[in-house]
C-alpha cells in the first residue's frame, strides 16, 4: 500500500481524524541511516507524528519540526515534516539496540528515556511558534498527545506503530483523532471514542490484517456521522539539501576558517544529518567562496 494521508470528520465536525501510512518512507529512513530495530521504531513513530501534526496547517510551505531529547541511549530524534507530505528525520545514535520491554515490544521508551519534546511550527510567515513539554513515557505517541493537550488545548488520541523485521519495515503509520470544543461537551461521545481507541491492539496489526485507512476510520467512527475527504495525499521521505546549500553554510564560517580547511584538508566534506548525503567541496571552490567574501566586504565598506 502506498504511503498516504487521508482526513475525515465526524460528529458534525466535532471530531477531526487523520490517518497516515508511512511504511515505505520509514524503510527508506531505516536504510539511509542504518537504523537498529528500536531506532527504526522511534524515528518511524516520530515521522508519522510529524506528518499528522503538519496536516492541520493551512498555508503552503508550512512545516513542523519535532525534536525528542531524552537521557536514554538513543540520544535525540529530529523530524521535519511538511503540509506538502514530505518528511525527513534522523536519530543521534542509530545503532543503539535494547531488549524488548515487559510487553515484548521494542523498548522505544527505554531508548529515549526521560527528557523533553520540542515542537516548532513554521506557518509560512512571521516567527515560528515553538513549545516544549516534558516527555511522559518516551514512547512518542503518548508524548505528542500530551503536547497537543497542554500546548494546543486539544484533547487527542494518537496511535502510532512501526513493525520492523529481518527484511526491514513491513508496516508503519498512525492515526490522530482530536475532539474539538463543539464535541468535547458530549461526555458520552467522548467516552465511546476513548473506549474504541483504547481497544485497538495497535496500528500496525490493522495494516498487517489488510485494513485500509478508510476501513479503519469506518470501524472507529462510522456510526458517528463520518465524512471522509475525497483527497488522498501521497507521502514521501524527502530532503531538500543540496551542494549550493552546503556552499552557503561553508561561506558563513568566514575566510579564516575556509583558509584553514584549504591548508589542512585541501577542501571540505559535509554530510547531511537528515538523509546521509555526502558533499565534497574542493580547495578551488573554497577559494571562490573567499573571493566572494572579500568582494562583499569591499562593496559594503
Amino acid at each position: 500500500m502506498a504511503d498516504q494521508l487521508i482526513r475525515a470528520t465526524a460528529a458534525d465536525g466535532g471530531i477531526r481524524a487523520v490517518g497516515v501510512i508511512t511504511t515505505r518512507l520509514t524503510e527508506e529512513a531505516r536504510a539511509k541511516h542504518k537504523l537498529s530495530y528500536v531506532a527504526t521504531a522511534a524515528l518511524g513513530r516520530t515521522m508519522a507524528a510529524g506528518l499528522l501534526m503538519a496536516s492541520s496547517m493551512k498555508r503552503p510551505g508550512s512545516r513542523v519540526n519535532v525534536r525528542v531529547k531524552g537521557d536514554g541511549p538513543l540520544g535525540g530524534i529530529l523530524v521535519d515534516a511538511g503540509l506538502d507530505g514530505t518528511v525527513r528525520g534522523y536519530v543521534q545514535n542509530p545503532s543503539v539496540e535494547l531488549p524488548p520491554n515487559a510487553k515484548g515490544k521494542l523498548d522505544v521508551g527505554g531508548a529515549v528515556g526521560n527528557g523533553y519534546l520540542y515542537v516548532v511550527r513554521d506557518v509560512g510567515y512571521g516567527y515560528p511558534y515553538s513549545s516544549t513539554v516534558q516527555l511522559v513515557s518516551g514512547e512518542i505517541g503518548d508524548d505528542v498527545a500530551h503536547y497537543l493537550l497542554n500546548s494546543e488545548q486539544t484533547p487527542s488520541a494518537l496511535v502510532l506503530g512501526v513493525f520492523v523485521g529481518a527484511s526491514g519495515v513491513t508496516a508503519a503509520g498512525g492515526l490522530l483523532i482530536q475532539v474539538l470544543p463543539k464535541a468535547a461537551r458530549d461526555e458520552e461521545l467522548v467516552a465511546t471514542l476513548e473506549s474504541r481507541v483504547a481497544a485497538l491492539s495497535g496500528f500496525t496489526p490493522l495494516l498487517q490484517a489488510g485494513k485500509t485507512l478508510t476501513e479503519i476510520f469506518n470501524d472507529l467512527l462510522g456510526d458517528m456521522g463520518l465524512t471522509i475527504f475525497p483527497e488522498t495525499q501521497m507521502l514521501r521521505f524527502h530532503c531538500g539539501c543540496s551542494f549550493d546549500r552546503v556552499l552557503g553554510a561553508l561561506k558563513i564560517l568566514g575566510e579564516e576558517e575556509l583558509q584553514d580547511m584549504i591548508a589542512k584538508d585541501n577542501g571540505a566534506e559535509a554530510t547531511c544529518d537528515f538523509c546521509g548525503s555526502v558533499y565534497h567541496a574542493t580547495s578551488d571552490q573554497l577559494q571562490e567562496l573567499i573571493v566572494d567574501l572579500r568582494t562583499e566586504s569591499s562593496a559594503s565598506g
